[in-house]
């Protein structure tokens, strides 16, 4: 077998010149592999997988050449799996990123929500409190009116009162007037008949 070998990279050697002996060398570990190195990496997978234990017995079974080629024949449905692994793990991680999005998106939503309800909240208590200040002031503003027009109904009252009794005062003493005039009047007239008496003296 080893001689078989060599005699096989001496024949990549002619047909691939280009490649350095040590790739050659490594082909040629490959195809020395011995066959209870095989069936013990056989026995590792078959120990791995979870398939019926007739596979197993049929790769122990197996000579090498069959065992390569059936892993020959395999290995597609190997790297399909491990691609479909691969999606899977990729799926699984983006529909986990997709999630923590998601949270996320919704927790910024409430956030804002319960900001927005607190705004509002506040809006309402000012409005109430507003509400509640012009309505006092309102109170307070026309008990002060009230006052102020009790007051000055006072005050005008107490004038008018003032100019009334002024006018009875003075109409008192226009009626004083009139009648001193009158008086006077009479005195005149009396003065006036009795100088005329004197004037006209009777002839003896």
């Amino acid at each position: 077998m080893i001689d078989a070998s060599f005699n096989d990279l001496v024949m990549k050697s002619h047909l691939y010149p280009e490649r350095r002996w040590w790739e050659l060398r490594v082909d040629h570990n490959i195809t020395v592999m011995s066959e209870q190195d095989l069936k013990n990496k056989e026995q590792d997978q078959c120990q791995d997988q979870a398939g019926p234990s007739i596979f197993c017995d049929l790769e122990k079974s197996s000579t090498p050449c069959e065992v390569q080629g059936r892993h020959r024949f395999s290995s597609p449905s190997l790297s399909v799996s491990n691609a479909d692994s691969h999606t899977e793990t990729l799926d699984g991680k983006t529909s986990s990123f997709f999630a923590a999005l998601d949270a996320s998106i919704e927790t910024l939503q409430k956030r804002a929500q319960q900001l927005i309800d607190s705004i509002n909240e506040s809006r309402q208590k000012d409005h109430t409190l507003m509400s509640n200040f012009r309505d006092s002031l309102k109170m307070k503003v026309s008990d002060l009116v009230e006052k102020l027009e009790e007051r000055m109904y006072q005050i005008y009252d107490h004038h008018n009162k003032l100019i009334q009794d002024k006018l009875q005062e003075f109409s008192e003493k226009i009626e004083k007037i009139n009648n001193l005039e009158t008086e006077l009047k009479q005195v005149c007239h009396t003065v006036e008949t009795v100088y005329k008496d004197l004037c006209v003296q009777p002839e003896i």
